[in-house]
């Protein structure tokens, strides 16, 4: 049985992960890392999905249209453009050059989750000034409700702190994330921003009042920050209980047609349905054309009681949207919910580790608990966990309303 104590899972000091990391930038490191044949075939498999044309996830193949709709979310996009022109005044030429895209650049989709830096596209924060860096958290808190800012701010300093762990802040720190903007900033105008590195990857796009946060992905190993101090959290409590709190309300039979593997890694799994750097998720990085059938049991028999956990799990997953943006986002969802479907891997005992989607035409949301990456447990525990939030039917990247916007 896994050890719920994250410490009992550290690497010895010695191990060839931390002395390839040790003393050297992060482009040495990355060099070293992707020497690696594993490392190089993931790197071209991206490459590959990187260069296909954007589609957008769906359960069949085939795009469902007119499911999203230019409207007034209520979003304050003068203080998001103001305090995106601040960053930039921050910037010299040539980092400006580098942060600055067109807002239908593939770049919007290179987003990936290893601390390997897998290319190199904007500037990567650590090596900015400090004043940018405070800009970033003004650009931040004014595209988040509250709790959104202070839950990107824990998973950055999640980053930091296991840098602290080994002695690699040089490595993983809070600032060791890419960062863009696409299009120019404007209070009418689409544009948007995005940052992406080592458990977190952030694509927010802005038309007017409306705000589009997707994809995300969040995820922290360890969940828990122990420093002794004011830092210290435990991350993604809520997602993990609500979850389980659903697939316990279900009936016997409905645990079991919701369940798609008993196993976290079953034999019964095809192929494609686990690999060493997503593990169970479907949706991570560069998965944005992906067809992703729906699976285990449906909202629509769920009776009332159940409805209400499915749609706090879905809240608390999408809690980093400010007010406006977030009752639309789930005024849709709701629209949709008798086509929601709920899937589970694992256990559902409550201590047992798992793994669960919700899927519907408008959101797919992912909770995952993971082996070890840079602790040494080889099954899934409860302290490393990874999440993400998508909009199938061409919204990632918010590229439906683009379209619509230009007609």
């Amino acid at each position: 049985m896994v050890s719920q104590n994250f410490r009992d899972y550290l690497m010895p000091d010695d191990s060839p992960r931390i002395a390839a990391a040790r003393g050297v930038d992060v482009y040495t490191y990355g060099e070293r890392m992707l020497a690696t044949e594993k490392a190089r075939n993931l790197m071209a498999h991206w490459q590959g999905l990187l260069n296909e044309t954007f589609r957008g996830i769906t359960a069949d193949g085939r795009v469902r249209p007119d499911l999203f709709e230019l409207r007034d979310e209520g979003f304050a996009a003068q203080g998001a453009v103001a305090a995106a022109e601040a960053l930039l005044a921050t910037l010299n030429d040539s980092q400006r050059t580098r942060i600055l895209h067109p807002i239908d650049a593939r770049e919007w989709r290179a987003w990936y989750n290893p601390e390997i830096p897998f290319n190199d596209f904007g500037v990567r924060l650590e090596f900015t000034s400090r004043r940018t860096q405070e800009a970033f958290w003004g650009l931040l808190q004014s595209c988040t409700s509250a709790r959104g800012f202070e839950k990107v701010r824990q998973l950055m300093d999640a980053n930091h702190f296991l840098g602290e762990l080994y002695d690699l802040n040089n490595i993983m720190n809070r600032w060791s994330f890419h960062f863009m903007i696409f299009g120019e900033p404007s209070a009418s105008r689409p544009w948007g921003w995005s940052i992406y590195g080592h458990h977190v990857a952030f694509c927010c796009f802005i038309l007017g009042r409306q705000l589009v946060i997707a994809p995300t992905f969040m995820g922290v190993e360890p969940n828990v920050i122990d420093r002794g101090d004011g830092s210290d959290c435990t991350l993604f409590t809520e997602e993990e209980r609500l979850g389980l709190a659903l697939m316990q309300s279900l009936s016997r039979d409905q645990q079991e047609r919701a369940t798609v593997y008993r196993l976290m890694e079953d034999p019964a799994m095809p192929p494609d349905r686990f690999n060493f750097a997503d593990q169970r998720h479907l949706g991570g990085a560069f998965q944005d054309n992906r067809i992703i059938p729906l699976e285990g049991i449906c909202a629509a028999e769920f009776n009332a009681g159940q409805r209400r956990k499915l749609l706090a799990a879905m809240e608390t997953f999408l809690d980093f949207l400010p007010d406006g943006p977030r009752a639309a986002r789930l005024a849709l969802i709701n629209t949709y919910l008798d086509e929601t479907w709920w899937s589970w891997i694992g256990g559902c005992r409550d201590d047992d580790v798992f793994y669960y989607r919700i899927q519907s035409p408008v959101v797919m949301l992912e909770f995952d608990h993971h082996s070890g990456m840079w602790l040494t447990n080889q099954e899934p525990a409860r302290f490393h966990i990874h999440t993400i939030t998508r909009i199938p039917n061409g919204n990632d990247y918010g590229k439906a309303l683009l379209s619509r916007y230009r007609g």
